[in-house]
């Protein structure tokens, strides 16, 4: 009687286990890796064998930071993606008007504005490619957006006096008159117009989202912030989830970061804790392996692209510019304190130096208070880590989740708003892991491309959309990126032990390449074909040959 399910052999395999990084087989037992070794898993028995024709193992790739319901709804959005200059954006308009003749508003999705050379779109010209309609443009950074005059009608901005929002900004010209342009809390506006999106809505974008997760060997992601506020699209998001997840369209496993908006005070008992929750008490931790609830999501500043991430000195160019808040400082701690007093993990969005300033202050003091969380709490993107800094995070055993793969799409840029020294500090990787610090993989996916293997070569060769090197001392070794990307992503998110390595015991989700990551040319490293991906011991795209 043959006691696996599975046995995997005549593969190059990676375990993730330091101690153990190879092995000669690979034996399942139901959801689970059960064996290692060939002899011993023929003495036990398959009762389906596969040849991996000497294709390369790893574990599945962990995106710890991308927004998978933003990423699907782009799928089926504008696509100004390769639009370079102002009149590309206006021709894609002026066609999409007259392809959508129902669509209440136009949304376009991918606007690069550091693909336009300097180049600022104009109000009149989008009122006039879109015959008047209704237009939003997001932004690729999410933390700006453009719209026409009948846009910013529809979202209650006056056009002749509109009045600024704290933590964001409607960005005007040198008249006094709104250019179009919406920053950070500035969005909230336009944002209450086009959400919420229907449960069927947001769990087809999740379907076509996961389809391309599978296609690129993802088998685990975190949307980091779902259900309220400016990145979430309804307060029923967990829904389409649990939508998505009952009809099989949740082919990665997923964890779901709750925005601090939708927290509110909670009743109980005068020895329970005070402070903020959802109802019931639900808070970090309650769900399974397919499907969990994750840290809450907090905002403490902006954008590095927009100038809107908050500095402890200016912008290079920009000498009375260091970004901001998203709020009043203490109204953000207090609101995040009372979260870890209901257990929640927190995870701090902080980009520029100052906000990490304050997410470690907060942190602190929640851990002081109430002790370290069984989920880490995080810091998330880092975009500038002082030296100073990275040694309060390894102290407090918090996670910073980077994006390596901002560098290949917009450091040159971001090294000229930064300065020499300041680009040294930015997007740390190799630092963390000499600090001892977890160092997990992500990519703000639709920010930047979220291809695993992109953000792997993004990890090893930190070199801008120019070609020029940024901040080469934080490279790292295809092995460690190898790495962030599936043991660092599942201990920065709580799953430690229980999966991200090849190892008895853990979840069976691995991926298939065509080559070794760390054998071929870096340059080539994205393209690496992807063969097959498994979750839980289910092929969910392409396969191996069975013998």
């Amino acid at each position: 009687m043959a006691l696996l399910d599975i046995l995997i052999t005549n593969a190059r395999i990676w375990t993730g286990v330091r101690e153990n990084p190879s092995a000669s087989a690979v034996g399942i037992v139901g959801d689970r890796f059960f064996i290692l070794d060939e002899a011993q898993a023929h003495q036990l028995g398959a009762r389906c064998r596969f040849d991996a024709n000497n294709a390369f193992i790893a574990p599945g790739f962990n995106d710890a930071h991308c927004h998978s319901v933003w990423f699907g709804l782009t799928l089926a959005e504008i696509d100004l993606s390769d639009c370079h200059s102002a009149q590309d954006v206006y021709d894609t308009l002026a066609q999409a008007e007259k392809e959508r003749p129902d669509q209440e508003w136009l949304i376009a999705s991918n606007f690069r504005p550091s693909k336009m050379g300097g180049e600022e779109l104009d109000i009149a010209e989008l009122d006039r490619a879109t015959n008047n309609r209704k237009l939003a443009i997001k932004h690729n950074s999410g933390h700006s957006m453009t719209v026409s005059t009948a846009g910013l009608q529809a979202g209650g901005i006056n056009v002749d006096d509109p009045e600024q929002p704290e933590g964001g900004q409607v960005v005007l010209d040198d008249d006094g008159n709104p250019t179009g342009l919406l920053e950070e809390n500035a969005m909230r506006a336009i944002n209450d117009q086009l959400s919420p999106e229907s449960v069927d809505e947001l769990a087809y974008a999740l379907q076509l989202a996961h389809r391309r997760y599978a296609e690129e060997g993802l088998t685990s992601v975190t949307d980091a912030g779902i259900a309220g506020g400016w990145i979430g699209h309804s307060p029923r998001e967990m829904a389409a989830y649990q939508k998505a997840a009952a009809a099989g369209d949740l082919l990665a496993r997923t964890q779901a970061m709750i925005t601090s908006d939708v927290l509110h005070p909670l009743d109980g008992h005068a020895d329970d804790p005070a402070g903020h929750g959802l109802d019931a008490g639900i808070r970090t931790g309650l769900g399974d392996q397919h499907l969990q609830i994750g840290p809450v999501k907090l905002f403490t500043d902006g954008s590095m692209l927009g100038t809107t991430a908050a500095m402890t000195e200016a912008y290079c160019g920009c000498s009375h510019r260091k970004g901001y808040l998203q709020g009043d400082p203490e109204d953000m701690r207090d609101q995040a304190i009372k979260a870890a007093g209901n257990g929640w993990s927190l995870a701090l969005h902080a980009i520029g130096d100052a906000a990490i300033d304050l997410a470690l202050d907060i942190i602190e003091e929640a851990t002081e208070k109430y002790g370290a969380p069984e989920m880490p709490h995080r810091i998330e993107h880092g975009g500038v880590v002082r030296t100073d800094q990275i040694e309060r995070l390894a102290k407090n055993n918090i996670v910073v989740a980077p994006q390596p793969r901002f560098i290949p799409e917009f450091g040159g840029i971001m090294a000229d708003m930064l300065g020499e020294d300041r680009t040294k500090l930015a997007y740390p990787a190799k630092r963390l892991l000499e600090a001892g610090m977890i160092l997990p993989g992500s990519s703000d996916r639709p920010v930047a491309d979220g291809e695993p293997l992109k953000v792997i070569q993004a990890f090893v060769q930190r070199k801008t959309e120019n070609g020029e090197e940024f901040g080469p001392e934080e490279i790292i070794s295809v092995d460690d990126a190898l790495y962030a990307y599936t043991v660092g992503s599942a201990a920065a998110t709580g799953w430690a032990g229980r999966k991200g390595q090849i190892a008895p015991g853990q979840l069976a989700d691995l991926v298939v390449l065509a080559d070794d990551p760390r054998e071929v040319d870096p340059d080539t490293i994205s393209d690496i074909q992807i063969l097959a991906t498994m979750v839980g011991g289910e092929f969910v795209h392409g396969g191996l040959e069975e013998v």
